[in-house]
């Protein structure tokens, strides 16, 4: 299947061009943030008849997550696939054309952003922790078309009906990865995510939601990773011809996920029997 002809920048004006990559970040944090203030704004999702974050909150939020999301972001692909060329010509930091930005950076930079914030404005950290994680997908759906749009991060060689060929990726066909990333982390994770809000009311009881969330993602990441191509300075991992780096950082996701649903569970359970 040929690429579909499809220019990175969205328009232009003047001499600024847009890209559908600034684009896609812009999309993915005003939905989200619209579909945290619908959240908020229905007490009957949260414990107490109340949720303790306000839309208020949320309207400040927007400058503190952005910036964690992009600083993260570009720190975490230094340090976790670029480090030896940094190390060797340090102004590739801020060449983001150069690797661009790393999910599980801005994964990171946005959990201390919300930390910083829930304790500066007297916020329970699991309710700002699942708010933001019911929205997340929205923002990785978004992106990974905007990787597709680019014709990066494409897939390994196959030999598939649906494989394309990508300008950047040689004459082979390949799995268009970012595609599988969009629906599995963005559509099929953002629907279970709003299932277990709205049928089994997962926001009454703090830390379910990002737990679930956090081992979705890292479970869907370490699939996709089997059918993406590695960056090219790392490639395998280990003398494999398998394990990649992405896989490597989503294993711990995977742990750390399910410990907050586990904490999150036997937290009810005492509650209850307090009660």
């Amino acid at each position: 299947m040929p690429f579909p002809d499809i220019d990175p920048v969205a328009f232009s004006i003047g001499p600024l061009a847009v890209h559908w990559y600034g684009l896609a970040y812009v999309a993915g944090i005003l939905l989200g943030w619209f579909y945290a203030r619908r959240l908020v704004a229905n007490g009957s999702l949260w414990k107490d008849g109340q949720s303790p974050i306000t839309a208020t909150h949320l309207d400040d939020f927007l400058v503190w997550v952005a910036a964690g999301i992009v600083l993260g972001g570009r720190i975490g692909y230094v340090l976790f696939y670029d480090f030896a060329a940094v190390s060797e010509n340090p102004i590739r930091v801020i060449q983001i054309w150069n690797g661009g930005m790393s999910f599980h950076g801005g994964f990171l930079g946005a959990t201390i952003a919300m930390i910083l914030f829930a304790r500066r404005n007297g916020i329970p950290v699991w309710s700002m922790f699942d708010t933001v994680a019911a929205v997340v997908p929205l923002g990785l759906f978004f992106g990974r078309i905007a990787n597709f749009i680019n014709g990066e991060l494409w897939g390994r060689l196959s030999d598939m009906p649906w494989a394309v060929v990508f300008p950047t990726g040689g004459p082979f066909a390949r799995h268009p990865s970012q595609l599988y990333e969009a629906g599995l982390e963005g559509i099929v994770l953002l629907l279970a995510l709003a299932l277990l809000i709205f049928r089994f009311r997962a926001l009454k009881t703090p830390g379910t939601l990002s737990g679930t969330f956090v081992t979705g993602y890292g479970l869907c990441r370490i699939f996709v990773e089997f059918f993406r191509e590695p960056d090219a300075q790392l490639g395998y991992l280990l003398g494999t011809n398998w394990l990649t780096m992405g896989m490597v950082l989503s294993l711990p996701m995977v742990a750390i996920g399910l410990w907050a649903v586990a904490r999150a569970r036997s937290a009810a359970t005492t509650a209850s029997a307090k009660a």
